[in-house]
């Protein structure tokens, strides 16, 4: 497999490249960032190598990011090539309570605000970057329709939303022939894998592709930090402190993940971060796993991860390793529990070449 192989997103008829370039890091204003130059060397690196899926949102780098991308996209006129993604939900303007949310209002505001800063007349994938706990899926998915019915928009997705709300928003989607749901996005990697007790399952029978943000885990599986660092570099450890889940890493049991991830790649010959993405897009439900980089040297790095397999005895070792903390009501769904089901009787909805084509 390389870039260059495109896939269908979800059940859409959207062709994404497997892996997409992350754009959070276009523009440098919150310190982390990589410079106009920068973003640029990791734009071009990034289509020269066959990619076309490009990641946004409305308030990554205070929106920048959505000018630089444009910018950059206008540079090369290749608005009709790539597919561009953005979000919306969080709040750019302190005391407007509109001005934020997932509420018609807002979703309005917000899609010319990025249309403006993109350079462009419609977006192909605008996505809800968050469940903000009141808007009902109706409204929701009423006002995306009307989107994607001005020609604004050519498909929606959900982002970091409770499984529950994705599956309502998705029936509704299907019951009132609103446009579908073609895209989840959301964290997964070898430290976060929760998504597979819902949101996998949900994706493959709804028909939503799994956009995975993080697949790196913040730069924890890229190597460069170390149980016994006390270094301030980069992201997740200048935001360790933080109150934001998702930078949480740091953990006794994401260090032994580390530690196995390490020795597998060095089994193997290739990088931690190309292992940890490798391992990331070859999981059941993922459509496109997103890169993201701050130095054109990162990037280059991550582009090669489709291009080996990992033997499935050192996958299994990553897959015991990492293994998620059995859960309530999850382990009444594991073999030995429907065994009492079944009846110790072997039973399957179809055979796995009913799917074959």
């Amino acid at each position: 497999m390389t870039i260059d192989s495109y896939y269908t997103l979800g059940r859409s008829g959207l062709r994404v490249s497997r892996l997409a370039l992350g754009t959070m890091t276009f523009g440098d204003e919150l310190g982390w960032g990589a410079s106009e130059e920068t973003a640029r060397q990791l734009f071009n690196a990034y289509i020269d190598a066959g990619g076309n899926f490009l990641d946004t949102a409305d308030l990554y780098t205070n929106g920048t990011s959505e000018t630089l991308l444009g910018k950059y996209v206008a540079e090369r006129n290749l608005r009709d090539r790539v597919v561009i993604a953005t979000k919306f939900t969080f709040n750019a303007e302190p005391g407007n309570p509109n001005a934020g949310g997932n509420g018609r209002k807002n979703i309005m505001r917000a899609v010319e605000g990025s249309l403006k800063r993109l350079g462009t007349n419609y977006i192909d994938l605008y996505i809800l970057h968050a469940w903000d706990r009141i808007t009902p899926a109706e409204e929701v998915m009423r006002t995306l329709d009307d989107l994607v019915r001005s020609g604004k928009v050519r498909y929606i997705g959900l982002s970091d939303t409770p499984a529950w709300y994705a599956a309502r928003s998705q029936t509704l989607a299907e019951w009132r022939g609103y446009e579908p749901i073609s895209a989840l996005q959301l964290e997964y990697s070898l430290v976060e894998r929760n998504i597979e007790r819902e949101f996998v399952p949900l994706g493959l029978e709804l028909g939503m592709g799994i956009m995975v943000w993080s697949p790196l885990a913040s730069g924890l599986l890229s190597g460069k930090y170390k149980p016994d660092s006390t270094s301030t570099e980069g992201r997740l450890a200048m935001m360790k402190d933080s109150k934001n889940p998702a930078f949480q890493k740091m953990t006794d049991r994401n260090w032994k993940i580390v530690a196995e991830l390490e020795q597998v790649a060095q089994e193997i010959g290739h990088s931690m971060a190309q292992v940890a993405v490798n391992w990331t897009v070859h999981q059941p439900g993922i459509g496109s796993v997103i890169i993201g980089a701050t130095k054109l040297s990162q990037l280059e790095d991550n582009l090669q991860a489709l291009e080996f397999e990992i033997p499935s005895e050192l996958n299994d070792r990553l897959k015991t390793a990492s293994q998620p903390e059995a859960q309530f009501p999850y382990f009444f769904f594991d073999p030995g529990m429907q065994g009492m089901i079944t009846g110790g009787t072997t039973i399957q909805s179809k055979p796995r070449e009913y799917y074959d084509r």
